[in-house]
């Protein structure tokens, strides 16, 4: 036990590092080339690769970590991470082009993924099978502390990209990356979980139905926000408000460390709706119906000329709570549905979902702004939440969740799917 709790101090805290980075690189490459002239479009397409290949990684990465051990995803993503920073830092200004950077964006977002998995399927390592209320607890400090850091990262990157340039910022976020590398390799033991040898890759795909349809939730709850989070907002900011580049990035950090601080707070905050059994479909159904009022008040109130800052920064506070009590509710509920022996590829295949979600609003953010400024990310916004909230009404309440606590017939060559873990 005490070697699996050093494995996941270790783990969360090379996570921590990536997240820093990854977020700070997100926002050095967004400002970066919509200052050198970049469309808002061509600003999206900069990370539509980010996007694509955290899908394929997901999907991949969790059957080479059910193979291999969490450990070696885990060392994978850091150094992926540099490869992806070092590309940016020491390419010659005329290797900077669209497709040059995608690439550079690609591995990035391989490595944020590999990353994610392996400290998210790492607290089900530690956790008894019979202590849901410690899961839901321990899972939404992981998720929360992750999205405040990744806050920590948006300021980061747009005081770094003030203070000391586009490469000199890339060379920093490279020793963070590096060093979390370094502790990795010579402090963790083990493999971080029992690899599987026979882990075949068609069990990816899931076949427990509560998996699947929390999936396709997730797909458009995380469209719903990076359809106007990811270009959209921060163009609005830069271009309409005449923001600087560390304002912007300053506003929307501490966006994400709010949201990312609810979401560590979200046992508690729910404990009044969710019971003792902890969050469930019904959970994440009712909370999705709520986020979608805030959007659609906030483009109403653009469209009528109400100062738009106060308007962004009151509606956007609204919507992060709420949006980040229904991402902790989904966060806790794939490890709660998730079978014990496949628990990596099960979260492996529902973080392919989220990323399938944020390529999505990426595209579209972009896309939009440029048609119709942030009025239509808003509003698609607001479609996105509510086919997620339809969606949520599949997924199984409570009570059908105890029912499904049944134990594997060892006759039946496929195992009963259990929704707890």
């Amino acid at each position: 036990m005490k070697t699996d709790l050093r494995n996941y101090v270790l783990v969360t805290g090379a996570y921590w590092a990536d997240t820093i980075a990854d977020g700070a690189c997100r926002m050095l490459v967004l400002f970066y080339f919509y200052k050198l002239g970049y469309s808002p479009f061509q600003v999206a397409s900069l990370f539509l690769f980010y996007e694509i290949f955290g899908i394929v990684t997901n999907l991949v990465g969790g059957w080479v970590a059910a193979k291999l051990g969490l450990k070696t995803t885990l060392i994978g993503g850091l150094g992926t991470q540099l490869v992806g920073l070092g590309m940016l830092a020491f390419a010659p200004q005329s290797w900077l082009v669209v497709g040059y950077v995608m690439a550079a964006q690609a591995l990035s977002g391989i490595a944020k993924d590999l990353t994610k998995m392996s400290s998210k399927s790492a607290v089900k390592l530690l956790v008894p099978d019979d202590a849901q209320g410690e899961l839901y607890r321990w899972v939404s400090i992981l998720t929360g502390s992750k999205n405040a850091l990744k806050g920590v990262g948006f300021f980061l990157g747009g005081l770094l990209l003030t203070l000391i340039g586009f490469r000199s910022a890339l060379f920093v976020l490279m020793t963070l990356v590096g060093a979390a590398l370094v502790v990795v390799l010579t402090m963790m033991r083990g493999h971080l979980g029992t690899p599987n040898r026979k882990a075949k890759f068609t069990n990816m795909f899931s076949n427990n139905r509560s998996v699947n349809i929390l999936a396709a939730a997730r797909i458009f709850l995380f469209a719903s926000r990076d359809v106007w989070f990811v270009v959209g907002l921060p163009v609005f900011l830069r271009a309409e408000l005449g923001w600087t580049f560390w304002q912007a990035g300053g506003f929307l950090a501490i966006w994400v460390i709010g949201y990312g601080s609810v979401q560590a707070s979200a046992p508690k905050i729910m404990r009044r709706w969710a019971g003792e059994e902890g969050p469930d479909g019904t959970t994440a159904t009712w909370l999705a119906f709520v986020l979608a009022v805030f959007p659609a008040l906030i483009a109403i109130g653009l469209s009528a000329n109400v100062t738009p800052a106060a308007i962004l920064v009151i509606g956007l506070i609204a919507f992060g709570v709420v949006f980040a009590l229904n991402s902790a509710v989904h966060s806790y509920l794939i490890l709660r549905y998730a079978e014990g022996d496949k628990v990596a590829m099960n979260v492996g295949f529902y973080y392919m979902a989220n990323a399938a979600g944020r390529l999505t609003g990426t595209v579209l953010s972009g896309a939009l702004y440029q048609w119709r400024g942030l009025e239509a990310c808003l509003w698609a916004s607001v479609v996105f939440v509510l086919v997620a909230g339809v969606l949520s009404r599949l997924l199984p309440d409570a009570r059908a969740a105890r029912t499904q606590r049944k134990p594997v017939d060892s006759k039946s060559e496929v195992p009963t799917a259990e929704v707890t873990t």
